[in-house]
């Protein structure tokens, strides 16, 4: 099973306007209001390519309940604890021009209601997978999901934390089962610039030697790396126009992380990984099934090294 731990889920409140005028009243041209958080990203990419997932974190309030009503609605099997104070909502404004974001704080959370979550880790089982990644609510430590680490090995369950900066290069000696930095969040890791791809292949190489089972470097327009210790693979991106990119990130991590779960292997789950990330890419939301298959059979992966 893969469970998924977002600490700090929000309602993601979309509007577009033809312009935004500070100051003014504006008139909404359209709005959607999404279940947000990295964690729960991954969980509904994975319900699209109809793996099961667990959905971990802390909810409250009513806006605690549309979460795990719209993820219910998904068929994902929601655990959540339950705090006293209401989940956040991020606003997300849209125009012509530009994007503003207003993103709240989160709740308090409880020792109680994080003693609560680690019961829920007491029920792992060897081979299971655990994704975290979000920001925190406020009064949380910074070492929240690192923490959680031991309490996963413990049942020689795998973990994935979704992370950059000294915060990814403190998991690694624990040896995530795949770590996914751009080019530039490497870079800035060795404090660099990369003059060509076989300098980001052995800067990957170097996070290999430091735990990570898996290296995952997405760059953008120009596809992304999958580097383990015996080859460097490029895996390049179908044609498509880009109109998001919230959540291609967390759809590319949950397709390398579902299928190997599934297959144990880690072409085939970059494969799909670069097909999801694109999907999102794509899209007005997180990828469809739909287009998740449509996108599969144009990726085409070669070694590099």
């Amino acid at each position: 099973m893969i469970y998924t731990i977002t600490a700090n889920p929000s309602i993601d409140y979309v509007i577009q306007l033809e312009k935004l005028n500070t100051g003014n009243v504006n008139r909404v041209q359209s709005d959607v209001k999404l279940p947000g958080g990295k964690g729960i990203n991954v969980s509904r990419i994975l319900a699209e390519l109809a793996l099961p997932s667990v959905a971990l974190g802390f909810v409250g309030g009513f806006t605690g309940q549309f979460i795990q009503s719209k993820l219910n609605n998904a068929s994902i099997d929601c655990r959540f604890t339950e705090v006293e104070e209401d989940t956040r909502i991020n606003v997300k404004l849209k125009d012509n021009t530009e994007e503003t974001e207003i993103n709240g704080q989160g709740p308090h959370i409880s020792a109680e209601a994080v003693a609560n979550l680690k019961q829920q880790l007491a029920k792992l089982e060897a081979g299971d997978i655990v994704f975290m990644s979000g920001s925190l609510p406020p009064n949380l430590p910074a070492s929240f999901y690192k923490d959680l680490i031991p309490l996963i090995q413990a049942h020689n369950a795998e973990f994935v934390i979704d992370t950059t900066g000294q915060a990814l290069l403190d998991t690694l000696a624990e040896k995530p089962l795949v770590i996914k930095p751009n080019h530039h969040e490497l870079a800035e890791l060795f404090g660099t610039h990369f003059a060509n791809q076989s300098e980001i292949i052995a800067a990957g190489r170097k996070l290999l030697d430091q735990g990570a089972q898996h290296v995952l470097v997405s760059m953008a327009g120009d596809g992304a790396l999958l580097i383990t210790p015996d080859h460097a693979y490029l895996g390049g991106t179908p044609k498509g126009t880009v109109i998001n990119s919230v959540g291609a990130g967390d759809s590319m991590i949950a397709g390398f992380v579902g299928t190997f779960a599934q297959h144990h292997d880690a072409l085939v789950a970059f494969k799909t990984s670069l097909a999801c990330g694109s999907a999102t890419a794509f899209s007005e939301d997180l990828a469809t099934s739909a287009k998740i298959n449509e996108l599969l059979p144009q990726i085409e992966i070669t070694q590099v090294d």
